[in-house]
């Protein structure tokens, strides 16, 4: 028995050992073999830029010139960037687990686990497209069966160039893409200094400057809507100096995106600077299957070798060609009647505002909040939104006998819809609960006493289309919508996209460009404002729709000095719908001149929004002068190039002008914003733009009396940009616009 027991011992041993051997075979790494290319040198070029994408025979890309014109790109065939040993410099587009172990713009997690991604180069091609040069450069990730093609459009005439990628899963399972930004670029100078934005309700657009150090800084919004009301999506950058108007290398750069957004700004060992800039990561988590691709919004980019101004000129020359709906159009003045008459207001309050708007010289009247809901009357923001039928115990003769009113007296007619959003207080909540953006079993959040309606739902698209499209079939008079967006996303969630929430974010703002899409497709000649609580989507995704925004619910001159300000460092004045309001002010309690107040909203798309009755005598004949005044030099507003003089934030008075693009004409807006010296009565600001050579006759509006002594006389442009314009304006609130025409 002891025999048998040991065999059988020795059998098992030996059945065992194999399996053993196989375990402890020497492990082997197999890797995928990656082609050589031809190294060559990529160039993205517009008239005074150029960006340069080196290649190496590995088929490594990165970005190696933003900036002047160097000459022939081959010098840059061998050019190496300065890194050490321990630290490559990052890709053009860099990956999460390949070469660089900095901020990333590609972050994709695969099937069995694996989150590392190495993107090579396997061609580029050049093309052109909408008077754009197309460069798209292809990469490839030879494990992975990743693809990505990073697409650099070149506006040549404004010094532009727009950057997206496109991601395409060529593998055969799905994967996830975990970050997948816009665009990356790279760039080296002794210091950086970042204008960037930040604010709140009535107070957008808020100027603050940040010398960048080591490490990282981010922009980012997560708000789902209103993704400008914190923040915004853009910034300038001073390279090598501080902030200014006329000197130094300056970039300027913007997302085109209305939802949530993420812009990293990395300072590294090498003082080399990386931006990443596209859709925040936040909750976004994208699926993508096999075979199909997601493409980035575009980020835009500027250089300019003279300072903030000539970048700021550089984008509002591109948005006015490109990226607004009819951008540099003319759109009319208008009276709105919102801080008019709120939500208490019938047939008649409406025609005699008209009447009045019509005499004042104004040339459109908008229709605001609370013409709507029957069974839920619109009375107050506590109900009404989302049955948008007409609320006939206020208008009941309908909005069509408004607007043919309107139309008689020589205006245009304006309405007010906030088509995104539903009151709980309404007959939509209670048929459609399915439609609200929420999530299960927990409470769904009230902001303004409304909820907010999921764009991403097919269905919902198709209401919130129908919303505009039935507005808009009230009647054949109606010439101008304002669309409107009063709350951020709470409590994200969308029933329709059951276990897929992670495209909740991405999906609510592709389905609201899918419904303004529709929108101009069926109306292309509509004005069409986007507001958002005042300013909170003023970005260059929404503006491809929308022919004007509104710059903020903030009308008070005073806080409108620093807003707008703001707002042109990246934004062109053609899209700043500013309104003259009553004093005191409805959201600040200020109180400054009226002409004050109109010299400021002149700078922009010109406005009003008060109850004009309560104007006196003496007041309306000074609206009227100052409104065909502005006739008389709004086309230098709309597509001038803007000069900032003075900043509202720099010190006690702010200046701005607008040359036309032949620099035969301007118009020069001056204000003081507090109390000067009396015994110095004049400042002496330095207009730009202007040809030296040429002598321009200079006129101020509206006064009988100007305040500098060389009204109504010739001075050539080189006096007028050397000192000698110093207007007497001393006192805090005084303004004064001149208009410039030559000989």
């Amino acid at each position: 028995m002891k025999l048998k027991t040991i065999v059988l011992a020795i059998a098992m041993i030996a059945a065992v050992l194999p399996a053993q051997a196989r375990k402890a075979k020497k492990f082997t790494h197999e890797t995928v073999a990656i082609p050589e290319v031809e190294r060559k040198v990529i160039a993205v070029e517009t008239a005074r830029t150029q960006l340069l994408l080196q290649v190496d025979k590995k088929g490594v890309v990165r970005t190696v010139h933003y900036g002047a014109p160097t000459g022939d790109p081959a010098q840059f065939l061998s050019y190496r960037s300065g890194y050490n040993h321990n630290f490559g410099a990052p890709d053009a587009y860099p990956a999460a687990g390949g070469r660089f172990n900095g901020q990333e713009a590609l972050h994709v997690a695969y099937p069995d686990g694996n989150q590392n991604t190495e993107l090579y180069y396997t061609g580029h091609d050049v093309a052109s497209r909408d008077g754009k040069q197309v460069t798209t450069v292809h990469l490839k990730d030879y494990v992975t069966a990743l693809e990505v093609d990073l697409v650099y459009e070149a506006c040549r005439d404004e010094d532009v160039i727009l950057m997206h990628s496109v991601i395409r899963n060529g593998g055969k399972k799905p994967v996830q893409l975990r970050n997948f930004a816009s665009a990356s670029l790279r760039l080296e100078a002794d210091s950086y200094e970042l204008t960037h934005f930040h604010g709140g309700w009535a107070d957008e657009m808020q100027a603050e400057r940040t010398l960048l150090t080591h490490d990282t800084k981010l922009l980012e919004s997560r708000r789902g809507t209103q993704n400008t009301q914190g923040n915004n999506p853009s910034f300038v950058l001073s390279l090598g100096h501080p902030f200014s108007e006329t000197d130094g290398p300056t970039i300027a750069g913007a997302l085109a995106w209305s939802g949530n957004f993420r812009i990293s700004f990395e300072l590294d060992q090498s003082n080399q600077l990386n931006i990443v800039s596209g859709i925040s990561p936040f909750a976004s988590a994208y699926p993508l299957a096999a075979g199909k691709s997601f493409t980035t919004p575009e980020m835009v980019y500027t250089w300019s070798a003279d300072g903030a101004g000539e970048a700021s000129r550089n984008l509002h020359r591109w948005a006015r060609k490109y990226a607004v709906w009819k951008g540099g159009e003319v759109n009319p003045t208008l009276l709105n009647s919102w801080e008019g008459a709120y939500f208490s207001f019938n047939t008649e309050t409406l025609l005699r505002m008209i009447d009045d708007a019509a005499a004042m010289g104004l040339e459109m009247f908008v229709l605001d909040d609370g013409w709507f809901g029957l069974e839920h009357p619109r009375n107050s923001d506590k109900a009404g939104l989302g049955d948008w039928e007409l609320n006939t115990n206020k208008l009941p003769e309908g909005i069509d006998y408004v607007a043919s009113y309107a139309h008689s007296k020589g205006l245009k007619f304006g309405i007010w819809i906030e088509p995104e959003m539903v009151n709980p207080d309404s007959n939509l909540a209670q048929a459609h609960p399915d439609w609200i953006v929420q999530s299960p079993g927990r409470e769904i959040h009230q902001s303004r006493n409304q909820w907010i309606l999921d764009l991403s739902n097919p269905a919902v698209q198709d209401f919130v289309f129908g919303v505009f499209d039935r507005t808009v079939a009230l009647s054949k008079n109606i010439d101008y919508v304002k669309w409107d967006c009063n709350r951020r996303v709470m409590s994200f969630g969308s029933p329709c996209l059951g276990e897929q929430q992670d495209r909740f974010f991405v999906e609510y703002i592709q389905g609201l460009y899918s419904v303004c899409e529709r929108m101009r497709a069926k109306y292309p000649d509509i004005i069409v404002q986007c507001c958002s609580a005042g300013g909170s989507r003023v970005d260059y995704g929404s503006m491809r729709w929308f022919n004007e925004v509104w710059t903020s619910d903030n009308t008070d001159a005073i806080s409108r000095t620093r807003i707008q300000w703001g707002t042109s460092l990246v934004y062109p004045a053609c899209v700043m719908a500013a309104h003259v309001s009553a004093v005191p002010n409805h959201q600040t309690g200020n109180v400054t001149p009226l002409k004050f107040r109109f010299d400021v909203a002149s700078s922009g798309r010109l406005g009003m929004e008060l109850q004009p009755r309560n104007l006196t005598e003496e007041e309306r004949a000074l609206a009227d002068r100052c409104i065909r005044s502005y006739k008389g030099y709004r086309d230098l507003v709309f597509g001038g190039d803007l000069y900032r003089l003075a900043s509202p934030y720099d010190g006690d008075y702010y200046s701005l002008m607008y040359v036309s693009p032949d620099k035969r004409r301007a118009v020069v807006f001056c204000y003081c914003l507090r109390m000067q010296n009396p015994s110095a009565r004049s400042h002496a600001f330095r207009l730009q733009g202007l040809d030296p050579a040429l002598k321009y006759r200079v006129a101020e509006q509206n006064v009988d009396k100007s305040c500098w002594w060389g009204n109504g006389n010739s001075y050539t442009g080189a006096f007028l940009s050397g000192g000698g314009f110093n207007p007497g304006i001393y006192k805090a609130n005084t303004s004064a616009v001149f208009v410039l025409e030559t000989e």
